[in-house]
């Protein structure tokens, strides 16, 4: 293996031992082109499947963006979309663009010489995994695939999603994998809101069904990525997707247990954190907060428990950590009520801010947000509870109401500011003149009355 890129295992080491087991791509022509012009359609354009179809397109190839919620292409034409500033500026190039091309019409994935899967895997209100609208995009892609194509899934579910939504349906269709038609996994690695993360330079993994179905799709992918990874299967890249998100689970997990003892033995638990990462191997630290959010860490590990279980097997340490993930929430709600009732103060009636209410700083994203269990298990608790997040207006709490956010939390007094997301370039100067501040995010150690989880 040429190693292009460092790989993060916790032991920099064993890896030069098995060079057979990843193979870095390089392509051999420019990357998808092989003197094609035909377009590149990205199915689904949400937080994964824009910024690919803007990665495309700024590569000079052209692009069918295909979604079925209109409101969602009428945004993308007005530019009215949460990206970062990169991509903002591809989407501008893009919108004069006559080869960006956006529509709901599945027919038009025939004209396409590549297809990308880009839509959402989400769990239901019982933990579920909900592959439908996985389901019914591959479908989809299926009904409309045309011989030649490059067919590649990126959204994180089952092992065995690609052979079983893609593959075997296209074989019923007279369409053979490797044959007819080329078929691949490439698993998503977009970072929301993170400018260290750019998508030119974050790695990605292709497992195709055969090994030309690899090449092709790589040479796809590497229009989005300097560094492109091949493993032996689809299988090998679905389950890498999911032990990315299954470790970030276990690790967030345990970050916030370790806060809870750190609290106990009175230390600074970001402190300790940063005194191990001084350790060059065998330590990947992450930092504690009020919960998980967005569209992975909450909703993917359930993913492989379900097929576990459903395998007759098991993962009890990836089953513990989901539920203590699952309760970080209610536990910010109970340090909260032990903060007021420190001052003598019932939480009952009590007025509470909450501070940021997106997953992550610089997202206008609530999608599993640890904010909205907080501020619905206060309020059932009796406390009078506002939000304040310029990124976001409104929000519509687990029983179906409507709360909209404070604008000017400064010209109100509150019994406990309890701060859940920092978004950068907001000031929060005023945030000292609060009585109490419960600091769930660990950043705001030089504000007075600071207590943290």
């Amino acid at each position: 293996m040429t190693q292009r890129h460092m790989l993060a295992l916790a032991v920099n080491e064993r890896e030069r031992d098995l060079s057979s087991k990843l193979v870095a791509f390089a392509p051999d022509v420019p990357a998808a082109r092989n003197g094609r012009t035909v377009p590149v359609a990205v199915v689904g354009l949400g937080y994964v499947g824009l910024p690919t179809a803007l990665g495309i397109s700024a590569r000079g190839l052209p692009v069918i963006g295909l979604d079925n919620d209109e409101s969602r292409l009428r945004a993308i034409e007005a530019g009215d979309v949460d990206l970062g500033d990169e991509d903002r500026g591809k989407l501008a190039a893009a919108r004069v663009s006559p080869e960006f091309r956006l529509t709901s019409d599945p027919h038009r994935l025939a004209e396409a010489g590549v297809v990308i899967v880009c839509v959402p895997t989400p769990v239901d209100a019982e933990r579920r995994p909900d592959p439908s609208l996985l389901r019914a995009a591959c479908a989809t892609v299926v009904e409309h695939a045309v011989p030649g194509q490059v067919i590649i899934v990126t959204s994180t579910s089952f092992v065995g999603t690609t052979r079983e939504m893609v593959v075997e349906p296209l074989a019923r269709r007279g369409l053979q994998a490797g044959r007819d038609i080329s078929v691949a996994y490439s698993p998503e690695r977009i970072d929301p809101g993170n400018p260290d993360h750019v998508q030119r330079e974050t790695p990605r993994v292709v497992g195709g069904v055969t090994v030309e179905c690899a090449k092709r799709a790589a040479e796809v992918i590497s229009e989005l990525t300097d560094h492109v990874y091949l493993v032996s299967t689809p299988e090998a890249a679905e389950a890498s997707k999911l032990y990315e998100n299954v470790f970030r689970a276990v690790t967030l997990a345990l970050a916030n247990e370790f806060a809870d003892v750190c609290s106990v033995l009175g230390l600074d638990p970001i402190e300790v954190t940063l005194a191990a990462g001084t350790k060059p191997y065998g330590f990947l630290g992450v930092f504690p907060g009020p919960g998980v959010g967005g569209h992975c860490i909450p909703c993917d590990p359930y993913y492989l428990l379900w097929q576990a279980v459903d395998h007759g097997g098991g993962a009890p340490l990836i089953d513990r950590a989901m539920r203590s993930i699952a309760q970080r929430p209610e536990r910010v709600v109970d340090r909260a009520s032990a903060v007021l009732a420190g001052d003598g103060l019932d939480v009952r009636d009590a007025a509470v801010l909450v501070v940021g209410v997106t997953y992550k700083a610089g997202v206008a994203d609530l999608r599993e947000s640890s904010a909205l269990p907080i501020i619905d298990g206060l309020t059932r608790r009796g406390a009078r509870v506002s939000y304040y997040d310029p990124l976001v207006p409104e929000i519509a709490l687990p029983d179906g109401r409507v709360v909209r956010g404070t604008a000017e939390p400064w010209l109100r007094t509150w019994d406990l500011a309890l701060i859940h997301t920092a978004h950068p370039g907001v000031d929060y100067g005023w945030l000292e003149n609060c009585a109490r501040v419960l600091d769930a995010t660990y950043r705001f150690d030089g504000v007075p009355h600071r207590v943290v989880l």
